[in-house]
């Protein structure tokens, strides 16, 4: 996998070795929106590395809200972070990756800088994202490329909504039909798109390009969906079950 060091705008490995221990820290500097985002392209930066066979040690530094950010990170099904502070420094030899809000700088390491996110009529405390679906603002966070100011307006979240239920009917419908396996060029393309840089856009454009091919057995359809949940962590799957 290969991620571009924001400082530099070079594309460097994000292991050092096959299998090698990669260091992912995520600044938090307290409970925002932005920092909410930051958190998530974290997520599935550690989902990608995993999913790819590296050993991740995943860390949260800050000293603000730690309580609410930690609230925050159960809602929106951010994988568990260590404390920055119990921890002393990484192991020889392994990669070292910063994730924080755009403008950060840091002395050692890779730096994945996240373009900042307006909130607009999103409130964040007590509830964390009060009147707004943790899954659904999720879908709204990533779906942009992290280097896209995000907005999160009516259009946006409804837009996310929408899909987001579209997707889950989808699935739930697909699953009723025999299982089939992820053809091997789905899963190269899904691998290629988050491999290049967490390119989520592309991985929900390869994901666009399955519900619509006609060749494609149903229950491929599903195998590739919940394939894809592993790295984007919308539980996609949810409604399996559902009444038709």
């Amino acid at each position: 996998m290969r991620i571009t060091d924001t400082r530099t705008g070079e594309s460097v490995d994000a292991s050092t070795a096959r299998r090698g221990l990669t260091r992912v820290e995520v600044h938090a500097p307290g409970l925002d929106a932005t920092t909410l985002r930051v958190l998530l392209v974290a997520d599935v930066l550690v989902r990608a590395l995993e999913l790819g066979g590296t050993p991740v040690w995943a860390l949260m530094s800050g000293d603000r809200d730690r309580a609410e950010l930690r609230t925050a990170c159960a809602a929106l099904g951010v994988r568990p972070l260590e404390d920055r502070r119990d921890t002393g420094a990484a192991p020889a030899g392994a990669r070292v990756i910063h994730v924080a809000q755009e403008g950060g700088t840091t002395s050692d390491g890779i730096w994945i800088g996240v373009a900042p996110v307006d909130p607009g009529p999103v409130l964040l405390g007590q509830g964390v994202v009060g009147g707004v679906n943790p899954d659904v603002l999720r879908l709204a966070l990533l779906a942009p490329r992290r280097s896209t100011p995000v907005r999160l307006d009516d259009t946006s979240l409804d837009e996310a909504r929408a899909g987001l239920a579209h997707w889950r009917r989808a699935v739930a419908a697909w699953a009723r039909r025999p299982s089939r396996p992820v053809p091997d060029e789905l899963r190269e393309q899904l691998r290629g798109a988050w491999e290049d840089d967490l390119d989520i856009a592309s991985v929900l454009r390869v994901l666009g390009r399955v519900e619509s091919e006609p060749e494609l057995p149903d229950g491929a359809r599903f195998e590739t969906y919940a394939y894809a949940d592993r790295l984007l962590g919308l539980e996609l799957t949810r409604d399996l079950g559902a009444a038709a």
